[in-house]
């Protein structure tokens, strides 16, 4: 790739941008920033687009800034909201800030020997700023009919909720930064997602208008899924980067369950992956999608990158679990997390005691079987599995010995029939 904008370009990332970048990303190495409001104590996965822009621009030689927004994280961006959001406590916010450092650290080099990233929050300019001198010194330079002719603005004034001072506030916020950040550090660029195009243009005239300097703004497309539906949601809610919020096995199957219609773009959306190997994959996708190879693929290049070799490895091997692989060596919060959509059922551990339950007992109990007729049926004929191991013995026992860390058994009927006994009391 000749540029950095070739690059985003083929992976499909660039969708508006400033009248004359292009010459200047040609010609020099610039300072840019993309800044992440701490609305949460974690990313999520919406946050990797812009994220490894930053990593790509460092890679290409520009020098990255992460700003977490600790200032305007107390006020709340209007963009894309069709209501106010709830606004958090300061004691929110910083918290928020912390966890939310850490993870944009996993993805930028700070220790680069000519353009190290750089990492700033923005509560430390704007907090001690008076309203008296943001006014004066900033409030100025923007007209009240710019900010209302801004989609954002004239979205929500044309809504039943019409929109507050504080939120209509955010766009000068915003371009103070960038004005904070050109006069400090020399940044001449802002990115970020198309829904902050009107933030990112209202940092640009301000900066012309109160440093008589050039600036420049490059917004990515917003992601969604091929069939309109919003990306990164699931029916257990958003899929952060904190393996605290969202387990690192469930991390791994949300990439891996991708849709064979967008598997390619995801793989240049949220991968290292170079143009021919992507390709390759999508050939393998046409011609041989029943291996989902591009899509086992994404699921280790991201869940490693996010998460590292090892969660990574926990995370393959919870899943080889699921079509009969063995559960030695998983956690109680590895099976909680593999087996949480399957059929479940709660029995007090104290029955597992001694010598423990009848396995014929057990597998009525769970609803596995109809009958205690029909569990001495599968068992004579090996149709049952205890933690994915064959059990033919209709006599056998079930005792706290075979559970996972005195927390659960997993039964098997058939292949593919599962059903998670809790231990509880």
């Amino acid at each position: 790739m000749t540029t950095i904008l070739d690059e985003l370009r083929w992976r499909g990332l660039l969708y508006d941008q400033s009248e004359g970048i292009a010459d200047l990303l040609m010609r020099e190495h610039v300072t840019l920033y993309n800044g992440f409001d701490p609305t949460a104590d974690s990313l999520h996965v919406g946050h990797m687009v812009p994220l490894l822009a930053l990593a790509r621009f460092q890679r290409f030689g520009h020098t990255p800034i992460a700003l977490a927004g600790g200032g305007t994280g107390m006020i709340g961006d209007p963009s894309g909201k069709s209501a106010e959001r709830q606004l958090l406590t300061k004691t929110q916010v910083d918290a928020n800030v912390e966890a939310i450092k850490q993870q944009l650290a996993k993805f930028l080099d700070f220790d680069a020997k000519s353009n190290p990233a750089k990492l700033v929050n923005n509560a430390d300019w704007l907090a001690p700023f008076t309203l008296m001198d943001f006014l004066r010194d900033v409030g100025k330079h923007l007209t009240v009919n710019y900010m209302m002719a801004k989609d954002s603005v004239k979205t929500r004034l044309a809504s039943e909720t019409g929109i507050s001072f504080t939120e209509f506030s955010y766009m000068l916020l915003q371009a103070y930064d960038f004005a904070h950040l050109s006069e400090q550090y020399g940044c001449r660029l802002q990115t970020g997602g198309s829904d902050q195009w009107g933030n990112i243009i209202a940092g640009v005239e301000l900066i012309r208008r109160s440093q008589s300097q050039k600036a420049y703004g490059l917004v990515y497309p917003l992601i969604t899924k091929s069939d309109g539906s919003k990306f990164g949601k699931t029916e257990g809610g958003a899929i952060w980067l904190d393996p605290q919020r969202t387990s690192p096995y469930k991390f791994y199957q949300f990439w891996y369950n991708t849709d064979d219609s967008d598997v390619v773009r995801y793989l240049k959306f949220f991968t290292w992956l170079n143009e021919a190997e992507v390709e390759e994959l999508a050939q393998s996708t046409i011609e041989h999608p029943e291996q989902r190879a591009a899509q086992l693929r994404l699921a280790r290049e991201v869940t490693a990158m996010v998460h590292g070799a090892s969660p990574l490895a926990r995370a393959e091997e919870a899943s080889r679990a699921l079509f009969g692989g063995s559960l030695d060596g998983l956690s109680a919060g590895d099976v909680q997390d593999i087996f949480d959509e399957v059929p479940a059922s709660t029995l007090p551990r104290q029955e597992f005691t001694g010598d423990g339950l009848a396995l014929v007992d057990l597998l009525a109990r769970s609803g596995a079987v109809s009958s205690r007729g029909e569990a001495r049926r599968l068992l004579e004929g090996g149709g049952v599995y205890i933690n994915n191991v064959q059990a033919a013995d209709t006599n056998r026992r079930v005792g706290l010995s075979d559970s996972i860390e005195g927390r659960f058994i997993v039964l098997r009927k058939g292949r593919r029939n599962y059903y998670l006994v809790k231990l509880e009391g």
